[in-house]
């Protein structure tokens, strides 16, 4: 008795963890289904394909492939380039190099938090004029030195060019300062070219401002051997002056109200958005794309007396509500590229510095500026131009070549290739 007791016993102890188990399963299950969910991208829950491509930007360079592990919101950016250098092997390496530019980015982004902070003492001009004649602002210094040190422990890198460096910079010699003299290691794969701070003449104000980067292949044939000025080392430092069409990867960092890392490896627009509790950046907008139409324009309207005629007509038009798409646009204008852009790609719209009577070849650089903020409109489905030629088949002479630049939605940007086009042929 006592033993057909102590069965059933145990036998309703298994019969009841069979049904904690089962239950606890089901609840496990529906957790992991929520989880998924909540995690997902809007449209994309039902996805069977594992590699699919974005956009079809014709770039000199091949488009990476992604899978959807890099369209899941909530990924870190670290899991995210993980995800992509398995699926590439051919550009993992630019995942060291973007843990260093995410590193600065973080680091740049407490400066500017702090900058208003009266112990800071980091406002303020800096006492120096750079290479295009303009004051330097101290965080523009600090900023440039930060990013400079934070991509040379890459080790990935053999050449930088920046907006406060007089000349293309050698990071592998492991020299601090501005320097003419290049040497380059065989093992050193990439060049950047960067503006530490964009906008940071309104950084005094608490204005938005902004990183902008952009990588582009070394030349492995560049092999410099002595400390005198060859045209070997000539040779390299033209590695710096390359085409848009030649970039490998872009991004740019805003330091707003959030701080964001939006970044193009060649196959769409990936925004993440920096969670100061974890300290990552998450993705929060995967696969960007700016409308094709919009109704708003950001130029600096001051100016628009000294510009070219066919692009004061089209502004004109769409002011008076009177341009292809019969919309009338307002204005929105910050004064800092990175945040106008920004607005831009989320909302549509066109951005603008233009050529004018005063700044023939317009204000902002070609090669740090212009072209990896190109590269990445083009891969969000927008366009930039110059009016007569696509910025980023326009083969920079010098670093610090500047460009006119109007970029944004398609059709509103086609409108001035087409107002120029006809004018050109009057």
């Amino acid at each position: 008795t006592i033993l057909h007791t102590s069965l059933i016993s145990s036998s309703s102890s298994v019969d009841l963890l069979k049904t904690r188990n089962m239950k606890f399963s089901a609840i496990a299950f529906l957790f992991t289904a929520t989880s998924v969910a909540a995690f997902s991208p809007a449209g994309t829950a039902s996805r069977t394909s594992a590699l699919f491509s974005t956009t079809e930007v014709e770039t000199k360079t091949n488009a990476p492939v992604f899978d959807e592990v890099c369209e899941t919101t909530g990924v870190t950016l670290k899991r995210f380039m993980a995800e992509v250098a398995m699926l590439n092997p051919e550009i993992s390496e630019l995942t060291t190099l973007f843990g260093g530019i995410e590193t600065a980015c973080k680091a740049i982004t407490n400066l500017v938090k702090r900058s208003q902070l009266p112990s800071s003492e980091t406002l303020g001009l800096e006492g120096e004029v750079n290479i295009q004649g303009e004051d330097q602002k101290k965080l523009d210094v600090i900023t440039n030195d930060l990013l400079k040190r934070a991509l040379r422990f890459t080790g990935k890198l053999g050449v930088l060019a920046s907006e406060e460096e007089d000349e293309p910079v050698d990071l592998a010699s492991g020299s601090e300062g501005k320097s003419s003299e290049l040497i380059v290691e065989e093992t050193d794969k990439y060049v950047v070219v960067f503006d530490p701070l964009d906008g940071s003449s309104n950084v005094d104000a608490g204005i938005p401002t902004g990183t902008i980067i952009g990588i582009y292949d070394h030349d492995e044939n560049c092999l410099v051997d002595g400390e005198e000025s060859t045209d070997a080392t000539e040779n390299c430092l033209s590695n710096t002056l390359q085409p848009g069409v030649n970039l490998v990867a872009a991004a740019y960092c805003l330091y707003s109200s959030s701080t964001f890392f939006v970044l193009t490896l060649g196959n769409g627009v990936y925004g993440f958005t920096l969670d100061d509790q974890i300290g990552e950046f998450v993705l929060s907008h995967p696969n960007i794309k700016i409308p094709e139409t919009s109704q708003i324009i950001s130029f600096n309207e001051a100016n628009t007396y000294m510009w070219d005629e066919p692009l004061k007509k089209v502004v004109t038009g769409w002011k008076a509500g009177t341009g292809k798409s019969g919309e009338t646009f307002s204005s929105r204008y910050i004064g800092s590229m990175v945040g106008d852009v920004h607005r831009t790609l989320l909302y549509g719209g066109v951005f603008g510095y233009p050529g004018d009577t005063k700044n023939t070849t317009g204000k902002l650089r070609l090669l740090y500026e212009g072209a990896p903020m190109s590269f990445i409109m083009e891969q969000a489905g927008g366009l930039s131009t110059t009016g007569t030629k696509r910025v980023m088949e326009i083969v920079p002479e010098v670093v610090h070549q500047r460009v006119p630049i109007i970029m944004g939605s398609k059709n509103d940007i086609q409108e001035v290739i087409d107002a120029y086009a006809e004018a050109g042929a009057n």
